[in-house]
């Protein structure tokens, strides 16, 4: 056997990250050494493992997927070798690969990598941050191990087992000197001669925008981006109202505007809330 373990951690980072120069970075190694380590991992194996193109990373070739599978389940036994042999074997250590989704993540991530660090220190973590269809192709194709994601989207995977870990109901957000802004509540219905900024985030924006149409008044999407905080500074710039789950702990934006909340009262769909899992 010509190859070694170290050639198939390397392979496996370089077609997790897609890239010899991300992978180089995510190993702290210069790129030549995984260069080197691949090229001479297909020379061993006689096989070519990767497509390379000029500016679009790599994709791999089937024998590379074929690969892909029996190296992670190879470097697991061999870490399991290893604890054996140390008499460490009741300890959890090794990689362990989380995929979340974009919006959970600020909320979720550091809590979470703090408690498992102090409780296993000997784990790895390595972090996939995506929407949810990309989080349970990920699961299916055995590339994360876990997913932190919305329950939207996930009633028809039957292969998957979740659990609710928290609830997030809809809330909305206006600028912090719009006239609603200071009694604390709002029925969707009071905004809708208002427009919409909308978090345009697949499965997120279906949901959003139904809350609204829930009223019966079709929303006025006005401006869409995929991304939280933008929401945040256009609703702050009074580009108009948007509707969220996730809390940040401050009313300040990114942009140096501010924004208020607004609780949904009775009447508004709020129990249409979106659950982690």
């Amino acid at each position: 056997m010509g190859f070694t373990l170290l050639q198939l951690r390397y392979f496996l980072v370089a077609a997790e990250r897609g890239s010899m120069t991300e992978a180089s970075g995510a190993l702290h190694i210069a790129q030549s050494a995984v260069s080197a380590a691949i090229h001479n991992l297909e020379r061993d194996l006689r096989v070519q493992l990767f497509i390379r193109r000029r500016g679009r990373g790599l994709t791999l070739t089937p024998a590379g997927e074929r690969l892909q599978s029996h190296a992670r389940e190879l470097l697991a036994r061999a870490r399991e070798v290893e604890r054996e042999a140390r008499g460490d074997g009741e300890t959890i250590s090794g990689p362990v690969a989380v995929g979340c989704f974009v919006t959970l993540a600020p909320y979720y991530l550091p809590p979470l990598f703090s408690e498992c660090t102090r409780r296993y220190p000997g784990i790895e973590i390595d972090v996939v941050e995506a929407e949810t269809d990309q989080l349970v192709e990920a699961l299916g194709a055995g590339r994360i191990d876990f997913a932190l994601t919305y329950g939207l989207g996930l009633s028809a995977e039957p292969d998957l087992c979740g659990e609710t870990i928290a609830r997030a109901p809809a809330y909305v957000i206006v600028p912090a000197d719009h006239p609603l802004a200071r009694q604390g509540t709002v029925e969707l219905a009071e905004l809708s001669a208002e427009p919409l900024v909308l978090l345009d985030l697949p499965h997120s924006r279906d949901y959003f925008r139904s809350l609204v149409a829930a009223t019966g008044t079709a929303p006025d999407v006005r401006y869409r981006t995929r991304s939280y905080e933008t929401v945040r500074s256009l609703v702050a710039r009074g580009l108009g109202y948007s509707v969220l789950n996730q809390r940040p702990a401050t009313s300040q934006t990114y942009g140096g505007g501010e924004i208020a909340e607004l609780e949904l009262r009775d009447g508004s769909p709020r129990s249409k809330s979106r659950s982690p899992r």
